[in-house]
């Protein structure tokens, strides 16, 4: 792994300072973008800086647990607000720019909240290596003033802020990638609660069998595809596994229980739209 550029980092730090000047909210989620953006702008800004975290059926159970201790951890106080995306039908429709919708209700939840604690910013954490793929949430930052990206700003990869994390102490350098449930659902399936339940079910359950790190349950209506690491593959070769998995799935309700041979992939769900 190449070493960090310090300047870089200084250059990081100057842009937070800059556009943080009368205060800062983070759009916090727990995970190595966020996590290590919020440490950031809690040493450049001290008090100016606070970390949010959005609630909704979207969002997995461990998530807001796993936030809670993450934000304890770097010292930045964390608040939490409730979005309501599943009432737009835009969003419910589920279209290949789902994302954008849910992002633009993010957006405009956390400037209000900023609003109301008299700053100004909100810190959200796309980087540079996100351009690279498919982030339709991406428009709505970009449409909305006073919201900013300075790990993409910047030109930080995702090795990058992982790096960056590292030298900072901090525990979720190595954490796998979060993404909300509804990216398990294939595209024009309509997004409901109790699709969304199901899958966080689904993700639970498994986690309680077989100790997966790097997990998603794809829900293709009647059958659930499981993606897992390539190289916790093998956790899965134990017909025990095998047989409580699939027996906990189809209690959940699907009909078909499969694992994925590909093994986890960012955005798996593009393929049908793509017809890869």
């Amino acid at each position: 792994m190449e070493q960090l550029d310090n300047k870089k980092v200084e250059k990081l730090k100057s842009y937070i300072a800059d556009k943080g000047k009368n205060g800062a909210v983070i759009a916090f989620s727990g995970g190595v973008d966020s996590a290590t953006l919020a440490a950031l702008a809690c040493q450049v800004l001290t008090e100016k800086a606070i970390a949010v975290i959005a609630q909704s059926a979207t969002y997995p159970d461990e998530q807001l647990q796993d936030a809670k201790k993450t934000a304890q951890d770097i010292g930045i106080p964390l608040h939490i607000i409730q979005t309501e995306e599943l009432q737009n039908p835009n969003f419910q429709k589920n279209p290949p720019n789902r994302c954008y919708y849910c992002k633009k209700e993010l957006l405009q939840k956390l400037l209000a909240f900023a609003h109301s604690y008299g700053f100004r910013a909100v810190f959200e954490g796309t980087n540079h290596s996100d351009l690279q793929d498919h982030r339709p949430g991406y428009q709505a930052v970009q449409e909305t003033q006073d919201v900013y990206s300075p790990w993409a700003a910047c030109q930080f990869t995702k090795t990058e802020i992982r790096q960056t994390a590292k030298t900072l102490g901090l525990s979720s350098h190595n954490k796998p990638a979060l993404s909300c449930l509804a990216t398990r659902i294939s595209f024009n399936q309509p997004i409901t609660a109790e699709k969304l339940n199901r899958i966080n079910q689904a993700e639970q359950a498994i986690k309680t069998i077989v100790p997966i790190q790097q997990l998603r349950v794809r829900d293709h209506n009647n059958l659930a595809r499981i993606e897992v690491d390539t190289q916790e593959q093998h956790l899965f070769f134990d017909t025990d596994v095998v047989d409580k998995v699939t027996q906990s799935l189809k209690q959940l309700g699907f009909l078909y229980v499969t694992l994925d041979l590909e093994g986890y992939q960012t955005g798996s769900m593009l393929k049908e739209i793509n017809q890869v």
